[in-house]
């Protein structure tokens, strides 16, 4: 813990980041007793408003930004809980749009600082929370706060014992299901959805996206098990093209008419999750205006996904931190222009699963390392990449070598873009790199 004298002289959003800091050595812990404890120590935030939980292999956070959005225009006051943030922390909470304030960060963390304290002082807790359980009362705290009418909450990892899942939603999600983090979830896509329909709630509707069927299977069974109702989002719905590039969809409950969706074939799936997942709110007594969809489609916005930033070379930013989204990523990506990749991952990634569908396509491949204690060095990068490394140039520091991929991208022609994908956190850093560089101008 931090002194009580040290304490005494911070400000208090630098109290919330080192007690953050501290918790950060703790990693990942299953099991929901320590969020249990907090929330209730606390009176229960997670109670003072209604949720919407969304999980997900991919696309939960773009699930997320479009409810998020949605619901704004439809005139409620609207929190969202995300992860992982790209710059700052502060990204991870929103009401109405606007990250939580540092001032307003750290009183939410002090709140659950304090409770821990209590809990650990009594015995109730052996040890304070980790990181992600922090920051998830942390929001809670901040919500009720702020007196939000609802909150959207994208599930950190799995669902079943996710921080975000001692929370009563009014309908959740299950955006996909395929491969990654298999040492929590699984090695099969039927034991990774079972993790997931945790989110699930007796009586009341999950909505699940395109799920293989071994996947799709495990959801269902898990719905009849404690009396869920599981809606596949695809079944009665039609998205028609229209000329000018938007889409209408058809829903058993009604047209949505000039819908413009986040750029990637795979968006399409995920606007339909979330309107699906929208209209079982609905059913379930939460009111959004079906008028302000498509308004609300055409402004949202998801940084770091197929996130296009122009200039000499233009950058195309994705995260790309499994097979399933190097995939998605891939298939955007051909037939398009030519591209330079700047990769960097994860070392517990399947990183070669995540190469495999990019490198082919690039005209050039510059490995670089992201500063995480996980990041893979490029020189392990080169190594599992075999052959798919070759002709590759290592540079571990993100900032040379994002000079490099736009020098190779100039040099070769002035279609040629730089790709900047395989982690979150190399997005992150890459977009780092470029705030710091504006505000130096």
């Amino acid at each position: 813990m931090i002194g009580s004298a040290i304490v005494a002289r911070l400000p208090g959003h630098r109290v919330a980041g080192l007690y953050l800091a501290q918790r950060v050595r703790f990693g990942i812990k299953f099991g929901l007793e320590t969020t249990r404890a907090l929330v209730a120590e606390m009176g229960h935030p997670e109670r003072a408003f209604s949720s919407l939980l969304i999980a997900g292999t991919n696309g939960k956070g773009s699930v997320a930004a479009y409810c998020d959005r949605v619901l704004r225009a439809s005139g409620l006051r609207c929190g969202r809980y995300v992860s992982p943030h790209l710059v700052r922390v502060n990204e991870r909470v929103t009401v109405d749009g606007r990250e939580i304030s540092d001032a307003a960060f750290g009183r939410a963390v002090r709140a659950v600082r304090d409770a821990a304290d209590a809990l650990v002082r009594r015995g109730v807790l052996a040890s304070h929370p980790t990181y992600f359980e922090v920051l998830t009362a942390a929001a809670f705290q901040h919500f009720r706060r702020s007196r939000v009418d609802v909150a959207v909450l994208e599930v950190g990892l799995g669902g079943r014992l996710d921080a975000t899942n001692v929370a009563d939603p009014l309908a959740s999600a299950i955006v996909t299901v395929d491969f990654d983090h298999q040492v929590y979830l699984g090695r099969t896509l039927g034991a990774i959805a079972t993790e997931k329909a945790g989110v699930m709630r007796s009586g009341r509707a999950t909505v699940t996206g395109p799920l293989a069927e071994e996947a799709r299977a495990a959801v269902q069974a898990r719905a009849a098990a404690i009396g869920a109702r599981a809606v596949d989002a695809a079944a009665g719905t039609r998205l028609v093209p229209r000329p000018d590039g938007a889409f209408d969809l058809e829903t058993p409950r009604r047209r949505y008419l000039g819908l413009r969706p986040l750029p990637g074939r795979h968006q399409q799936d995920n606007l339909v999750v979330a309107i699906r997942l929208l209209e079982e709110a609905e059913a379930a007594g939460l009111a959004f205006r079906p008028e302000a969809v498509p308004g609300a489609i055409a402004h949202t916005r998801w940084p770091g996904r197929l996130e296009r930033i122009a200039g000499n070379p233009p950058l195309l930013l994705d995260g790309a931190h499994n097979p399933a989204g190097a995939r998605a990523l891939a298939a955007h990506l051909r037939g398009g222009p030519p591209f330079v990749l700047l990769f960097g991952a994860m070392s517990d990634k399947d990183v070669r699963g995540l190469a495999a569908a990019l490198v082919p396509l690039a005209s050039s491949l510059v490995l670089t390392q992201p500063k995480v204690s996980r990041a893979a060095s490029p020189e392990l990068l080169a190594r599992r990449l075999g052959r798919l490394a070759r002709g590759a140039q290592q540079q571990p520091s993100v900032g040379r070598a994002l000079g490099l991929a736009r020098r190779l991208a100039r040099a070769h022609g002035p279609q040629t873009m730089v790709v900047v994908a395989g982690s979150l956190y190399l997005v992150g850093a890459v977009k780092a790199l470029l705030e710091r560089k504006r505000r130096r101008r």
